[in-house]
C-alpha cells in the first residue's frame, strides 16, 4: 500500500474510532448524535489533534450523507402529499427566504458593506441547514407533524432556491451565463418530467428482474446507481444534486421495492451524515474565532434571533398554535450547508472578500452548534410554562394529518416506546396514550406524540382520529387492561385492525376471542431469540436454526388457532 492509501486509511480510522467513543458519550448524557459528530470533528480536525487536515477532500465525500438523507425522504413522501403541500412550501417557503434575507441585508448596508456583498451575505443566511433540521425531526416524529411540514417546507423551496442563488453570484461577478442558466431550467423541466414518467413506468419491471436473479449485491448496487445516476444528472443540468436525490426518492415512492431499498441505503447514510456533521466541527476556524470572539457570538445569536421571528410569525399567520410555531423558528433559526456553497463560491469568483467570507462560514458553523441546545432548551420551556387550551378536537391536531391514516399506539412503556420510535424513524404518523403523567411528560419533552389518555375510553379514542385511523397498537403492560381494551375498541370499531400484546399462549387465544386481529406473545418472542443465540452458539448451521425457530413458532401460534376455534364451539354450545 503506497503512502497515500496508508494516510486515508488511518484518517477513516481515526474518524470511526471518534465516532464509538465521543458519539455514545453524548448520548449517554443526552445532548444527541449530531453534538457528538461535531465535537468529535473538532477533536480530529486541525484546531483539535490535527489528525486530519486536508477538510475539503473529507467535506466532498460527506455531502453525500446529505443526498442520501433527502433521497430516504424523497421516497418516505409520496407524490400526492407532496402535492398538498405546494401552498405551505410556496407561502411559507418563499416567505421565509425573502423576509430574512430583506433583514439581513438591510443590516448588511448598515455595517458598509457593498450591494453585492450584502446580496449574498443575506441569502447565504438565510437559508437553513436541510441536514440539521431533518435529523432534529427525526428524533421528534418527523414530518407527520404540524411542525414537521411545515420545516420542511421551508427546507424545500431553500433547495429549490439554490440554483437561482449562485446564478445570482455568477452575475454579480460578471459572468455573462444568463442565457445558458435560462436553458438549463428549461432542458431541466423535461428531465424532471422525463424521470418521473420513468419511475412510474419502467422501474418497477427493472427492478423486478434485479429482484428475480436472487442478487442482493446486485440490488443494492442498482439503488446506488439509482440515487447517485439521478443526483447527477440533475447537477448536470444545473440543479443541485440533493435535489436530484430526493426526485430519486419521489420515483420510488409508489414503488413495490421501495422499503427494501430504504432499508439498503440507510447505513450508507447515517455514516456519510454523521461523517458531514465532522467536517462541519472540523471547519471552525478557532483563530478567527478568537480574534473576534464577541463579534461573532452576537452576529450569531442575532441571526438565530431574527430567523425565528420571521419564522414565527409566519406560521402563527398560517394558523399555528404559538408553541408549535416557536418550535419550528428554532428547528430553523441555524444557517445551513448551502450557505458554505454560496459564500465559498462569492469568495472565490471575488463578489465576497475572503476573510469576510470565512467570518461568514465560521457565523454558520456557531449557529449549527447552538441549534440543537436551542431546541431542547425551548421544548423544556414550552412543557414547563405552556399550556395551550385544547378541546377534544384537535387537541391531537399537531401530529395527525386529517387526509391520510395514523396508528393509535395503546401504551408507551417500554415496548410501546421502541414501538413508537421505529415508527417515527420510518416516517409513519402514530399517537400513543399512556396513563402515566411522568412517562407522558419524559416523552412530550423529547417531541414524541404522546397524550395522557386512557385508550379504552371510546371519547379519548374518537379525540385520537380512531374515525380515519389505520390501526390500534396495544403495547400494554397489564394484562386485563389489554382484556378490557380489545373488547371495549372492537365493540365500536368492527373493522379496525387491532395488533395486541400478550403474555402467553392462552392470552394470546383470549384476545383473539374477543376480536384481536395478531398477538404477539412477548415469553414467546424472548424465549425463541435466547434459544436461536444458543443454538447459533452451538454450531448449528444459519438454516437450520431458522427453520427450528419458524416452525416452533407456526406450530405455537396454530395451537392459539386451535384454542380459539375450541373457544368458539363452547360459546357455541352454551347458546344453544
Amino acid at each position: 500500500m503506497n503512502a497515500a492509501g496508508a494516510h486515508y486509511l488511518f484518517d477513516i480510522l481515526a474518524l470511526l474510532l471518534a465516532t464509538v467513543i465521543i458519539v455514545p458519550f453524548f448520548h449517554a448524557i443526552r445532548l444527541g448524535a449530531i453534538l457528538g459528530y461535531l465535537t468529535a470533528g473538532v477533536v480530529l480536525g486541525p484546531w483539535g489533534l490535527g489528525i486530519i487536515t486536508e477538510v475539503d477532500e473529507i467535506r466532498h465525500l460527506a455531502e453525500f450523507g446529505v443526498i442520501f438523507l433527502l433521497f430516504i425522504l424523497g421516497i418516505e413522501l409520496k407524490p400526492d402529499k407532496l402535492l398538498q403541500m405546494w401552498k405551505m412550501v410556496v407561502g411559507l417557503g418563499l416567505g421565509q427566504l425573502l423576509i430574512t434575507a430583506a433583514i439581513f441585508y438591510a443590516i448588511a448596508i448598515a455595517c458598509g458593506l457593498s450591494s453585492s456583498e450584502a446580496l449574498v451575505v443575506s441569502f447565504g443566511l438565510a437559508l437553513s441547514s436541510t441536514a440539521f433540521c431533518l435529523k432534529l425531526l427525526a428524533e421528534r416524529g418527523g414530518i407527520s407533524t404540524v411542525m414537521g411540514r411545515m420545516s420542511f417546507s421551508i427546507l424545500l423551496l431553500q433547495d429549490l432556491a439554490v440554483v437561482p442563488l449562485l446564478a445570482l453570484v455568477s452575475l454579480l461577478a460578471g459572468n455573462e451565463g444568463g442565457g445558458a442558466t435560462e436553458f438549463n431550467y428549461t432542458y431541466a423541466i423535461g428531465v424532471i418530467i422525463a424521470l418521473l414518467l420513468a419511475g412510474r413506468y419502467l422501474l418497477n419491471p427493472i427492478l423486478g428482474r434485479i429482484v428475480a436473479s436472487q442478487d442482493p449485491e446486485v440490488f443494492i448496487a442498482v439503488a446506488l446507481l439509482l440515487v447517485l445516476g439521478v443526483a447527477w444528472l440533475m447537477e448536470s443540468v444545473g440543479l443541485s444534486m440533493a435535489l436530484g436525490a430526493f426526485l430519486a426518492g419521489l420515483m420510488l415512492a409508489e414503488s413495490h421495492y421501495r422499503h427494501q431499498i430504504e432499508a439498503d441505503i440507510l447505513p450508507f447514510r447515517g455514516i456519510l451524515l454523521g461523517l458531514f456533521f465532522m467536517t462541519v466541527g472540523m471547519g471552525i476556524d478557532f483563530g478567527l474565532l478568537w480574534d473576534q470572539l464577541g463579534l461573532i457570538i452576537l452576529l450569531a445569536i442575532g441571526l438565530m434571533i431574527i430567523k425565528t421571528t420571521v419564522v414565527y410569525g409566519l406560521a402563527r399567520a398560517s394558523g399555528a398554535r404559538h408553541d408549535i410555531a416557536l418550535q419550528t423558528g428554532t428547528l430553523l433559526s441555524q444557517s445551513g450547508e448551502f450557505g458554505f456553497v454560496m459564500l465559498g463560491f462569492a469568495a472565490v469568483s471575488g463578489v465576497l472578500d475572503v476573510k469576510l467570507s470565512q467570518m461568514m462560514i465560521l457565523i454558520i458553523t456557531l449557529t449549527m452548534v447552538l441549534t440543537p441546545f436551542v431546541v431542547k432548551l425551548t421544548n423544556v420551556w414550552l412543557l414547563k410554562f405552556y399550556k395551550p387550551e385544547l378541546t377534544k378536537d384537535d387537541q391531537y391536531a399537531e401530529f395527525i394529518d386529517e387526509s391520510e391514516e395514523h396508528v393509535i399506539l395503546a401504551g408507551f412503556g417500554r415496548v410501546g416506546a421502541r414501538i413508537g420510535a421505529l415508527l417515527g424513524a420510518a416516517g409513519v404518523p402514530y399517537i400513543a396514550l399512556d396513563l402515566k403523567q411522568e412517562r407522558v411528560k419524559s416523552a412530550r419533552a423529547q417531541g414524541f406524540p404522546v397524550f395522557f389518555g386512557d385508550a379504552s375510553q371510546v371519547k379519548v379514542l374518537q379525540s385520537a382520529g380512531a374515525d380515519h385511523a389505520r390501526m390500534l397498537v396495544i403495547a400494554l403492560e397489564d394484562p386485563e387492561r389489554v382484556d378490557r381494551l380489545v373488547t371495549q375498541v372492537r365493540q365500536y370499531y368492527a373493522d379496525m385492525p387491532i395488533h395486541a400484546r400478550a403474555r402467553d399462549r392462552f392470552h394470546c387465544a383470549s384476545l383473539i376471542t374477543n376480536g384481536a386481529t395478531t398477538t404477539v406473545s412477548e415469553t414467546l418472542e424472548t424465549s425463541l431469540r435466547l434459544t436461536e443465540e444458543v443454538l447459533l452458539g452451538s454450531g448449528v448451521d444459519d438454516e437450520d436454526v431458522k427453520r427450528v425457530i419458524e416452525e416452533f413458532r407456526d406450530d405455537y401460534y396454530l395451537d392459539v388457532v386451535k384454542k380459539v376455534t375450541e373457544n368458539k364451539v363452547v360459546m357455541g354450545e352454551l347458546r344453544h
